[in-house]
């Protein structure tokens, strides 16, 4: 299953909404790089195993599954997640890119492959929309998340 779709960080037309730098939104997926705990609902730890020039390993303890992916990142432009196959999780990726279309105007793009439901007669098909909703909410909360730590201070 392949799915994406974009989350608006900035709305210029609306001064209600608190505008967030590129820099700062950066920060925010290098939170996420470094630990996920607050963005992934139900993982106990998450523990980078090694660190390497252009990505870096993690252990993501979710107490009854253990997974690993490896973090690749080109920095202020996108941040990949491999989830690497094991007896636990097929594997799979979640590539998240800050565009920019105009000066200020940010949004995040959240672009998921997955070998969940490859199968067309797989009886996995019918959860399609039921996991594309969930992780739209995830991404919803990853920008949410990133605008507490903003506010707080966190994102300089």
């Amino acid at each position: 299953m392949n799915f994406e779709h974009l989350i608006q960080i900035n709305d210029l037309q609306n001064p209600l909404v608190e505008t967030l730098s590129r820099d700062q939104v950066w920060q925010g997926l290098l939170h996420r790089v470094e630990d996920a705990t607050p963005f992934l609902p139900g993982l106990e730890s998450c523990t980078v195993v090694e660190r390497h020039a252009d990505h870096l390993l993690r252990k993501l303890d979710f107490g009854a599954a253990v997974i690993h992916d490896r973090v690749t990142l080109h920095a202020n432009h996108w941040v990949r997640f491999d989830i690497l196959p094991s007896e636990q999780h097929a594997g799979g990726s979640l590539t998240i890119t800050i565009e920019e279309p105009e000066p200020a105007a940010l949004f995040l793009r959240f672009a998921y492959a997955t070998t969940f439901a490859s199968d067309p007669n797989s009886e996995e098909r019918a959860y399609i929309d039921y996991i594309k909703s969930a992780y739209h909410q995830s991404d919803i909360d990853c920008v949410r998340i990133i605008r507490t730590l903003a506010a707080g201070g966190s994102l300089q």
